[in-house]
């Protein structure tokens, strides 16, 4: 299995998810801040936008984070990192794990650049709304889930980072107890590291 990833980028979430996940993989640098790079039949081939992370295992292709995820889970750690497709938590654990790209990072964006939120016009609401569901969703829960541990956390835990270190998170309790229990992972303290070098 092969990770194609650059450092300070969504690469993180998928490094996460690989070191829960507990499986072999390699490595595989794209310089994605540099726009005379020169990519790989194969990373295109995964990642056809020519964005990180994306990820070629076997015969498999893919990119986006939330998708790499899935995928994990799903493969090498269903029941454990992922509801089995029947489990009556399934529904739930799709909903959170695609709550990142569908809410958290539309609504960061808008915040981010100044746009005049409307929740009747957008599908994510607004900033505030994107907060508030989040934390009525972690309110009196160790995961989103409750007590397991899933690839939806790593998608909103790293979310909950983020906004943490660019000072977006506003003052929740929840949320930042939640961004710590998630900092205290070995896989993603791993993952962390592996993004420094």
């Amino acid at each position: 299995m092969k990770l194609y990833w650059s450092p300070q980028t969504r690469s993180t979430r998928a490094l996460w998810m690989l070191e829960e996940a507990g499986v072999d993989y390699d490595l595989e640098l794209v310089e994605i801040r540099n726009p005379r790079r020169k990519d790989s039949k194969e990373f295109r081939a995964a990642s056809p936008m020519g964005k990180v992370p994306a990820l070629v295992d076997d015969k498999i292709q893919m990119s986006e984070s939330a998708a790499i995820c899935l995928y994990l889970a799903d493969r090498y750690s269903s029941g454990t990192l992922a509801p089995a497709i029947d489990d009556p938590l399934r529904g739930k654990f799709l909903y959170w794990l695609m709550y990142t790209p569908a809410v958290v990072e539309p609504a960061m964006s808008e915040k981010f650049n100044g746009v005049e939120p409307n929740r009747g016009r957008s599908g994510w609401g607004d900033f505030e709304f994107m907060i508030e569901t989040l934390e009525s969703g972690l309110k009196k829960r160790t995961w989103i889930l409750g007590k397991n541990f899933t690839a939806a956390d790593v998608m909103l835990g790293s979310s909950a980072v983020f906004m943490r270190m660019f000072d977006m998170l506003p003052e929740s309790k929840t949320i930042h107890a939640y961004a710590d229990r998630c900092l205290e992972r070995p896989a993603y303290q791993k993952a962390l590291s592996i993004d420094k070098t």
